[in-house]
């Protein structure tokens, strides 16, 4: 009797430890699966951080808004000048300065040569002539001018160009330029000026801010395909 009480005993003693173990296996896998879900709540909060901090640097999201930037609907400048070049190397060698009859320019008359560096970005200390720049509008570029005496800081226009340049409807074709003031003042209140020579007419968009949005609409409105000389580098 004795034998098999200890058999008994015995028995449940290892039922016990068997228990025990099992329980400690639960808390181990309970405080994994904790883990796990901190960890996954941790990354999923990284990957939203991620991408809404990649929202933020796009385009359309750069700037203000296009109400704050208060443009004024896009102009349509008829006009001539395609293919009529002057300045040095054609038989006009003379007209060095074409005086032109929007501020800024839309249209008209320019240099042999437009400005093929690929770069997107100047100031008044490096800026090819307006007559260089007014042949690449020919060729389908947009040119976002700014009033170098109203805006200051360019690190926002640097963003801008370069993203600007890499859109689908202007891939390669797209300038920012500071103005040149002694070619004639833009209106008050407007530092900014969109501007591209479509097939139809040059059209130009004054703003009073800079709004990635408002670039991107113009652009989609007027893209480098709709231009006077479809093809031109």
């Amino acid at each position: 009797m004795s034998n098999k009480r200890a058999s008994q005993d015995r028995k449940a003693r290892l039922a016990e430890i068997q228990n025990q173990q099992k329980a400690k296996e639960r808390k181990v896998k309970a405080g994994i699966g904790i883990a796990l879900v901190v960890l996954l709540l941790g990354l999923g909060g990284v990957v939203a951080y991620a991408v809404n901090d990649a929202k933020s640097g796009q385009l359309p999201n750069l700037g203000v808004s296009v109400a704050a930037a208060s443009c004024d609907p896009a102009t349509t400048d008829s006009g001539g000048g395609t293919g009529e070049h002057v300045g040095p190397g054609t038989n006009k060698p003379d007209e060095t300065s074409v005086k032109y009859d929007t501020v800024p320019p839309s249209h008209g008359p320019h240099f042999a040569t437009p400005d093929v560096s690929g770069r997107d970005f100047y100031t008044a200390a490096d800026r090819p002539p307006l007559e260089t720049l007014v042949h690449n509008l020919e060729h389908g570029y947009t040119i976002l001018w700014y009033d170098g005496a109203k805006v200051k800081d360019t690190a926002l226009l640097k963003d801008i160009a370069d993203k600007a340049d890499k859109l689908p409807q202007s891939s390669g074709k797209f300038k920012v330029v500071e103005w040149d003031a002694s070619r004639g003042a833009f209106p008050a209140g407007k530092p900014y000026a969109l501007v591209h020579w479509a097939k139809d007419a040059g059209h130009r968009q004054m703003c009073g801010g800079l709004s990635g949005q408002a670039v991107v609409d113009f652009v989609k409105k007027y893209p480098a395909s709709d231009t006077q000389e479809p093809g031109a580098a």
